[in-house]
């Protein structure tokens, strides 16, 4: 069977991968000269640093992706991180880190409540598990559960560094999955390679099986016949397929269908309700630690910064000798995506009183929206892989699966469409 992907991102090359080792003859295009798309690293002052989503699989190596990875035989070793953990004032009452801080451990966030919703906490985090809420965002369900503004911070946090939104944005549902592959598969880890180890060892299964992989040639139009996907035209030769994967989500998608969806009002509907979600990433460099560990750390007291984590204490590769790299990720509403300058200038003020006693410099600032965006279908909105047309399916972080935070989602995703095409 001849398969085509759109797309060298994350995932484009899992589908590709995949579908080369069981038997599919494939050939990936890819626009831009490099593959990875936004989960590829980028070499600068002997820093790897990366081109979109931080050196971390959120689930780390027991997570959809790594076992993904395990089943096509991609050769990554993925580094499970120390346990999360959170900076909080040193003082209850303070509104900031000024006047000092200290970190608690992730699953100390009770600790910050009265007696009474400590107790109620523990209650739910035993009859949610059986017994989902539904029906409203994460914030609106908090505030009906307990009436004190920490978890309205912490949830923020949470929600912003894992899914670049607030949680008065994120669909309860889509929080209770993402808790519950917590639970079932763990936290974060760091791939050794950053995330070019991924790409690297994708791209050596795909060229393995004989697949084949263009940089520099986009696709300008999905041929539709009768219904269903039949190829790609790119440049101005026609490449004829029996099945056709974008990884470029539902609305680019769509405008390479052109004419052949006008009769799918519903379809074309959908489209117009996708948001994607916005985000900048900091990165410092610095002569010692600045966080100390290699799990993620999340920073609900300030003005704009989710979390932070620091891929050199799991890879001291991804720096150079005697260096650390420390990456910052802030969530940017829909309305300030037109002030992002004024978005980062609160974000490297957060920064200057998260490590106020530390040395550091900033090394490059990195922001995603609109056509480049943190996820192409904010987290807990992603209308699945299918589309109108039967033999082309959509993967990447605008079709993720269900609970799956950033490239779990993505690899979630794949294993969806896997399970069609496959069986």
């Amino acid at each position: 069977m001849k398969t085509i992907v759109i797309g060298a991102g994350l995932g484009g090359l899992l589908s590709a991968a995949r579908l080369s080792k069981a038997g599919h003859e494939v050939e990936v295009f890819e626009r831009l000269p490099i593959t990875g798309g936004r989960f590829t690293n980028l070499s600068y002052k002997g820093f790897q640093l990366s081109s979109g989503a931080f050196h971390m699989l959120p689930n780390g190596p027991g997570g959809p992706l790594a076992r993904l990875l395990r089943e096509i035989g991609a050769d990554v070793d993925i580094v499970r991180s120390e346990m999360t953990t959170i900076r909080v004032p040193l003082k209850k009452g303070n509104a900031d880190y000024v006047k000092g801080f200290k970190d608690i451990s992730f699953n100390d966030f009770p600790s910050l409540l009265s007696y009474k919703d400590r107790m109620k906490i523990a209650l739910l985090i035993v009859s949610t598990r059986k017994n989902r809420p539904a029906g409203s965002t994460l914030q609106a369900w908090i505030k009906t559960q307990v009436s004190d503004e920490w978890l309205i911070r912490f949830a923020d946090s949470f929600c912003g560094w894992a899914l670049s939104l607030k949680s008065d944005e994120v669909p309860v549902e889509e929080v209770f999955e993402i808790i519950e592959n917590m639970y079932r598969f763990g936290g974060p880890g760091i791939p050794k390679g950053g995330c070019k180890g991924v790409i690297d060892a994708l791209e050596a299964v795909i060229l393995a099986n004989g697949g084949k992989i263009h940089t520099g040639q986009e696709v300008s139009k999905i041929l539709i016949e009768n219904g269903k996907a039949a190829g790609v035209v790119v440049g101005s030769k026609n490449h004829e397929a029996d099945l056709v994967i974008s990884n470029l989500g539902h609305a680019a998608t769509a405008l390479l269908c052109g004419e052949a969806l006008s009769g799918e009002a519903g379809y074309l509907k959908m489209l117009e309700t996708l948001q994607p979600s916005a985000g900048i990433k900091i990165c410092l460099a610095a002569d010692e630690a600045l966080v100390g560990h290699s799990g993620v750390l999340l920073t609900p007291y300030t003005r704009r910064i989710n979390g932070i984590n620091e891929v050199t204490q799991a890879d001291p590769k991804l720096a150079p000798p005697g260096k650390h790299l420390t990456m910052c990720h802030q969530y940017v509403a829909p309305e300030n995506v037109k002030n992002l300058e004024a978005e980062i200038e609160m974000g490297l003020a957060d920064v200057k009183e998260i490590f106020s006693d530390k040395r550091y410099e900033v090394l490059l600032i990195q922001s995603y929206h609109d056509e480049w965006p943190v996820n192409r279908a904010a987290s807990g909105t992603d209308p699945g892989n299918e589309t109108p047309f039967s033999g082309l399916y959509i993967v990447g972080d605008g079709a993720k699966g269900k609970g799956g935070i950033e490239v779990e989602g993505v690899a979630l995703g794949v294993v969806s469409v896997m399970g069609k095409v496959l069986g």
